[in-house]
């Protein structure tokens, strides 16, 4: 949204207790309603939409328009996991910002992080920002294992994982506290670990295929999360520097924020979407 628009219903809702005119507070609505946004929530492997359910009802209440989706695969969707490919992830992600009727804030978790880069590339005209969570953020002709298999620390390994003969890949249930839930409470690993799926192998290994005047010309964020061990920090500002961003936040809590700190993660996602 223009910064304009933004500083006007700003300027609007600061006085808001002095309009008394009914066509002045009609304009006022219509201004207020203009600078919400749309956001389209991706999770991240091994997860679902399910991951967002307390990050959404907070962005909600500020008055934006949140989705979060299962993507091929995960969650309620039935596709059959060994066939998901990266296209699937990014088919879906563009298929739903191409419904919306403006340009979402796409914001990508985890593994989510590639499949958003792809689908920004993709479609780039109906996203106006991206957010990168605790994300992978890769370059043209990166894949997710490019930056995996340099975080020798990260908890996402061989010893947490089982591989299929199908080629999907499973996490072990008994090693995702340590993994991922390290600072949320009980029931919300409890939730967690109960929803966890099979993530196909395809996407991991896929090289993401990006330009500067299409993925390049998006606004970026990236969210990091000091605690995380399954993409340590270094990692998180390994791929930042290969790929930087316009604005970096920083939240001292583990791989899933959504859990362990929704208040500031939906926060700093409200502030993206006001700037």
């Amino acid at each position: 949204m223009a910064h304009s628009l933004k500083a006007q219903a700003k300027s609007v809702n600061a006085n808001v207790v002095r309009v008394h005119d009914l066509r002045l507070w009609r304009e006022v609505s219509v201004t207020i309603i203009a600078i919400m946004s749309t956001y389209l929530l991706i999770h991240g492997a091994w997860h679902g939409g399910w991951c967002w359910r307390k990050v959404a009802p907070l962005l909600e209440a500020k008055g934006h328009k949140v989705l979060a989706p299962d993507l091929p695969g995960h969650g309620d969707d039935r596709t059959a996991t060994a066939t998901v490919t990266l296209k699937s992830y990014t088919d879906r992600i563009c298929e739903i910002a191409n419904a919306q009727t403006e340009p979402v804030i796409l914001a990508g978790h985890s593994m989510g992080g590639v499949a958003i880069t792809q689908a920004a590339e993709n479609c780039p005209k109906q996203i106006g920002a991206l957010v990168y969570v605790c994300a992978f953020l890769p370059r043209n002709g990166d894949s997710l294992m490019t930056w995996a298999s340099q975080d020798q620390e990260s908890m996402v390994n061989p010893s947490t994982t089982d591989q299929r003969a199908d080629g999907t890949i499973d996490f072990k249930p008994e090693r995702s506290r340590e993994a991922f839930y390290g600072n949320c409470g009980e029931d919300d690993v409890a939730f967690a670990q109960s929803r966890l799926c099979a993530q196909s192998g395809a996407p991991l290994g896929t090289p993401v295929v990006t330009t500067a005047e299409r993925w390049g010309r998006i606004p970026r964020y990236y969210i990091e999360c000091a605690r995380d061990c399954a993409i340590t920090l270094k990692l998180q500002r390994e791929m930042q520097k290969a790929s930087p961003c316009r604005q970096a936040f920083s939240i001292d809590t583990d791989h899933s924020p959504f859990f362990s700190a929704p208040e500031q993660l939906a926060d700093i996602l409200s502030r993206i979407g006001s700037a």
